[in-house]
Formats: C-alpha cells, sequence, structure tokens
C-alpha cells in the first residue's frame, strides 16, 4: 500500500490530480484513473487535465465512508 506524504487534510492542495488522489487514497495511478472517469466523482476538466476540488473531494471520501466527519 502506498504512504500518503500528507499528515491531515489541512495540507492537501485546493486542487487535487490523479497523482495526489492516488496518494492519499493509498491506491495505484490506474485506480486513481479509473475513479477519475467513474460518474458521480466529483472531477472538474480543464482542458485535458482532470483535478478534483478539495472540498468537494473531502465531501465524496465522507459519502462513501457514512461519516459525519474525516
Amino acid at each position: 500500500m502506498l504512504q500518503s506524504k500528507f499528515k491531515s487534510y489541512d495540507e492537501l492542495p485546493l486542487f487535487l490530480n490523479a497523482k495526489t488522489v492516488a496518494e492519499v487514497l493509498g491506491i495505484s495511478m490506474a485506480g486513481s484513473y479509473e475513479l477519475l472517469h467513474h460518474e458521480g466523482f466529483p472531477v472538474l476538466k480543464i482542458g485535458s487535465r482532470l483535478v478534483v476540488p478539495k472540498e468537494k473531494f473531502l465531501s465524496w471520501v465522507e459519502s462513501q465512508t457514512g461519516g459525519n466527519e474525516i
């Protein structure tokens, strides 16, 4: 399993790219790209780049885990 270099959610950038999503979730790059193309995942397409707004990502994680707090 990959280990995240981030110690808290506050350290995340405002927009996460595929590599950052993979690092945070501890998944492969292939898994990250699959997630970024999954319907319902909060991705924003800017030109050919796919990025995820930090707050939307945190909300998505919360909704997937059923938790009230991350």
